[in-house]
């Protein structure tokens, strides 16, 4: 029985050029003796083929973000931190992204989203010139990436509204290059510079806005060296919410006296899922990988992360100190220990090593059993705290290290290591709610108290960036939740 589907289409040419053809690499050739096919390799070596017909623009973004190899603060499969269309999900549900597509603005929303730096604009916002002079600038360097937005109808492609990276310019010919994410529909190929921009000159329909182009490009460090937001699913709607929205109301509506107050009142509120939203970031490995020799590439980004001496502490280190000497993390350690809340490095060690175990396996459904769960230090070339441990299942074992960050703090029987925890959590998350989340407070002296706990004017200059990720990545969460991300492109004002 003859099976009904589609394979491939042919590639209208004119206009468009096929990248493997030999004209087509004729076009390559040029233009890289003219050094604007810098970008092309980098782009080429995470080039992927979009999972959903509808997944063009999380294919384009996923492309360009691992190219640029920005740490997503969060897991794909296996222990693997890794960019896949599946985890960009924050300023729209995969559901509706897979039925409908997604808007301009909406990806734009998602590249802030990721901590990356982006400069978005739609054709009525610019020029043909500038944005020859953006596809000139990416196309001669690794360090940023550009994605078009445009309408397939104009190189009579079958289809409409499109995104995809752009590869490489032809200075000579004024031709772009796109790396076309659909694959299975059509290859990578060349077109003429001022079609691609009438192309992006369009209207998209279900926004009434024309199409654009946006850069992409590293920010000057990772953005969340210790602590990054999850948006995994869509409980962070009602998170995000209540600290937006239920914060403020709470501590205007009630009878606060105090800072110990203040922390009651959101504290004892915070929706049960809360310790999902929030995360900070270590690295897993199994206990054998770490007698394999490291490459150069992955020990220079475990030194940034978290180990590398600064003097004495990896820059992790530094937040995480950084944070213990608030004001504000005193506060909440106090009322925390008044409640009787724990959150003892034992316990978490146990829980890392469960984790650790699933996602090496993979299966989330499997029940695991850890034991001879401790801390040492050294271990795998790096200087840090290492939670080790032994998981069981089905009668095999296998040993799990976790490597996080960890201080030194000074207590009456000497120097004690301190990790992250429920107390510095909550306390980053207080500190990145907008200054006037507490305007509200009645008690005017209170009301500065509280200004000068979470005022970036007194926070160390590393502290003062994680928490500005953390603020931007709130302030991109309301953008979307009140659909406004077709509005504004731009990075959120602190």
């Amino acid at each position: 029985m003859a099976t009904a589907g589609l394979y491939r289409r042919s590639l209208p040419s004119p206009p468009a050029i096929d990248f493997s053809s030999a004209e087509g690499k004729k076009i390559f050739s040029e233009a890289l003796q003219k050094g604007t096919m810098e970008g092309f390799f980098r782009l080429i070596s995470y080039f992927q083929t979009q999972s959903e017909p509808a997944y063009c623009g999380l294919a384009s973004l996923s492309v360009v973000l691992n190219a640029l190899s920005i740490d997503p603060g969060r897991k794909w499969k296996g222990p693997w931190r890794w960019f896949d269309e599946s985890m960009l999900d924050c300023c729209e549900p995969l559901e509706v992204v897979k039925a409908k597509g997604i808007s301009f603005g909406k990806v734009v929303c998602l590249a802030h989203c990721t901590g990356a730096k982006v400069e978005a604009f739609r054709t009525n916002q610019t020029t043909i010139a500038d944005f020859r002079n953006f596809v000139i600038k990416c196309s001669s360097s690794e360090n940023c990436h550009l994605i078009s937005s445009y309408d397939r109808g104009v190189f009579k492609q079958t289809g409409s509204g499109h995104f995809s990276p752009i590869g490489g310019y032809n200075a000579e010919r004024d031709m772009a290059l796109i790396l076309d994410v659909a694959r299975f529909k059509y290859p990578p190929h060349w077109v003429p510079l001022k079609l691609l921009w009438e192309a992006m000159d369009s209207i998209d329909q279900s926004t009434g806005k024309r199409r654009g182009f946006m850069l992409i490009s590293r920010p000057h460090r990772e953005p969340g060296l210790l602590y990054t937001l999850c948006c995994k699913d869509e409980s962070w709607i009602n998170i995000a919410r209540y600290l937006k929205e239920d914060v403020p109301r709470l501590v205007s509506s009630q009878h606060v006296d105090s800072v110990e107050k203040i922390i009651s009142v959101v504290f004892k509120s915070l929706p049960s899922n809360f310790n999902t939203f929030i995360r900070w970031v270590a690295e897993i490995r199994i206990t054998e990988d770490a007698k394999e020799n490291l490459s150069a590439e992955e020990k220079s980004r475990l030194n940034l992360k978290a180990y590398i001496p600064f003097p004495c502490f990896g820059l992790s280190q530094v937040v995480l100190k950084e944070v213990h000497e608030t004001e504000l993390f005193k506060h909440i350690s106090k009322f925390l220990s008044s409640v009787g809340y724990e959150d003892s490095m034992t316990f978490a060690a146990a829980k890392a090593c469960c984790q650790g175990a699933e996602i090496l396996s993979g299966c989330s459904s499997i029940e695991f059993c850890c034991r001879e769960v401790k801390c040492v230090n050294g271990a795998v070339e790096v200087e840090g705290t290492v939670v080790t441990g032994v998981v069981v299942r089905d009668g095999s074992e296998q040993n799990v290290d976790l490597l996080v960050p960890s201080t030194q703090t000074e207590c009456e029987y000497g120097p004690e290591a301190t990790y992250p925890a429920g107390n510095d959590l909550f306390t980053v998350l207080l500190l990145a709610l907008p200054p006037q989340t507490w305007s509200g407070i009645k008690d005017q002296a209170l009301i500065n108290e509280m200004k000068q706990l979470i005022s970036m004017a007194f926070l160390p200059t590393m502290l003062q960036e994680e928490v500005l990720h953390l603020r931007r990545q709130l302030q991109l969460l309301k953008r979307c939740q009140e659909n406004k991300e077709e509005e504004d492109l731009a990075a959120p004002a602190y």
